[in-house]
């Protein structure tokens, strides 16, 4: 799917759209049958449907407070899309990462995954991850969301979603995947992104485990938390 190609006539429909400013908002519970009437609709009226249903999220806590709420209580659900048109109207309408403060975590995850290591469709599997300057996060970013909603990456059924964690030295890019033993998988998603990110081969790429961040306290939860 050529997301790319859909930027310019989305735009020019979402001129009356309204801006994504209350996360709590928006719907939290996603039905079958609402899908496939949505799907339905979006061929009618002439949409390109996408392969996968994305949900946008994110995370943010005042650095230095304390809070009595949980990592998952602080995610906050901000909009959904299931076609090429729809992605476009939401991202046009997202703060770009270099207005975000720090720190500020975005997601953006297949529908019906939580961005959390307890969820079902993560909790076997772990992520790739790449540290970035903020000067060039942004960039890096959007590529991997175009890559991801236009299912552009090998092995894209087996890819949960991705995270860009605002920092206040340096930007982290993650890919989160199902499956960590899968070696084959891991390796071929490493080489798609570095592919479709044109990833210079200075940057290193760490992958981890879910339950390895879990057991040494050194994930993107705690990172968030220490601010």
């Amino acid at each position: 799917m050529e997301v790319v190609a859909e930027k310019k006539e989305a735009e020019n429909k979402n001129s009356n759209a309204s801006s994504v400013v209350d996360p709590s908002s928006t719907p939290t519970v996603d039905k079958e049958a609402e899908a496939c009437e949505r799907q339905t609709r979006d061929l009618k009226a002439g949409l390109h449907p996408l392969k996968h249903k994305f949900v946008f999220w994110y995370t943010r806590r005042t650095p230095g407070v304390r809070t009595q709420t949980s990592y998952e209580d602080n995610i906050k659900k901000i909009v959904d899309f299931s076609t090429v048109e729809g992605f476009w109207v939401c991202y046009c309408h997202l703060a770009r990462p270099s207005s975000l403060p720090s720190p500020t975590d975005l997601h953006l995850f297949k529908a019906g995954i939580r961005p959390l290591w307890e969820d079902s469709a993560n909790c076997n599997g772990g992520k790739w991850i790449i540290r970035f300057k903020k000067a060039v996060s942004g960039r890096f970013w959007e590529d991997l969301v175009l890559a991801l909603v236009g299912d552009q990456l090998d092995y894209g059924d087996d890819i949960c979603g991705a995270v860009l964690s605002i920092r206040p030295i340096e930007d982290i890019l993650s890919v989160w995947n199902r499956n960590a033993s899968d070696h084959q998988a891991v390796m071929a998603l490493r080489v798609a992104i570095k592919r479709h990110s044109k990833l210079p081969n200075s940057y290193v790429m760490e992958y981890k485990p879910h339950d390895a961040s879990l057991r040494d306290n050194s994930s993107y939860r705690n990172t968030w938390l220490r601010g």
